[in-house]
């Protein structure tokens, strides 16, 4: 699979990549990268759904969230509050890394939200694993700069995999102050409170990678557990970039779950 880049269209305040036609599916990516990384979801999903992949506020060509939005730096109802403008009729919403927080929030906030998917999320993080994100963020405000390096060997055991090249790429073209502002939404911000996820009424799935060392295959079932209609899956073998590498192993859970909500359109 290679990750060229797609034809944008204007979808509220937001550039995404639009095609299919049927039930609306939203696809949110993480910090850093753009909506080509749900390449593969788009080809697939796009053959019985219509898509609008996004590229968060100051990702791919969405503009940032500018200073008149925001007093101070943005928090996550900023970036929710962007992509909520995208939902105009009845929607599953999946989202990856930072995209499962605001997924999570959509779900949460908007009735037109009808199932959620939550891949590679984070849930009440370890202090060892709190304290190593505040310490990257710290890092790239004394830096001044993002090294996607360090990153990428988190990301990835083989950087020369094609996907690995293509977040490279990603992360080497991203406005640094919108990915600093974005990281420090995600470094800070702890996931799903049990009351958000007790409340959550729609269909959701929590879906991560057996070799997922932050978003842990226990935090996905965790927050399952605490859904009403929740359910977990873990891809053997996967890490956090999961719907890259493993695109062939996520499909079948996102077309049962996709089965399980037919109902809800």
């Amino acid at each position: 699979m290679t990750w060229t880049t797609q034809p944008r269209s204007k979808v509220g305040n937001l550039s995404a990549i639009t095609c299919g036609h049927g039930p609306h599916i939203l696809l949110i990516h993480g910090v850093g990268l753009r909506a080509e990384a749900w390449a593969e979801q788009i080809a697939t999903l796009g053959q019985r759904y219509r898509i609008t992949a996004v590229d968060m506020p100051g990702h791919g060509s969405s503009a940032p969230i500018a200073a008149t939005d925001a007093t101070t730096d943005p928090d996550l109802g900023d970036f929710v509050d962007r992509i909520l403008l995208c939902i105009d009729e009845p929607t599953i919403v999946m989202g990856h890394s930072m995209g499962a927080m605001i997924a999570v929030e959509l779900a949460a906030r908007q009735p037109l939200v009808r199932g959620v998917v939550a891949m590679n999320a984070i849930y009440k993080r370890s202090d060892t694993a709190r304290s190593a994100i505040h310490a990257r963020v710290q890092q790239l405000r004394d830096t001044g700069r993002a090294d996607p390096t360090p990153t990428l060997q988190r990301w990835f055991s083989d950087l020369s995999d094609p996907a690995a090249i293509a977040c490279h790429d990603w992360l080497g073209r991203v406005d640094f102050a919108s990915y600093l502002a974005a990281y420090q939404v995600f470094a800070h911000h702890d996931g799903p409170s049990d009351e958000r996820l007790q409340t959550l009424t729609v269909p959701a799935l929590f879906i991560t990678g057996s070799r997922e060392p932050n978003s842990t295959p226990q935090m996905s079932t965790d927050m399952a557990g605490l859904c009403p209609k929740g359910r977990a899956a873990i891809i053997d073998g996967a890490a956090h970039m999961m719907p890259m590498t493993h695109a062939q192993q996520v499909q079948p859970h996102l077309q049962d779950f996709l089965k399980d909500c037919q109902d809800e359109f």
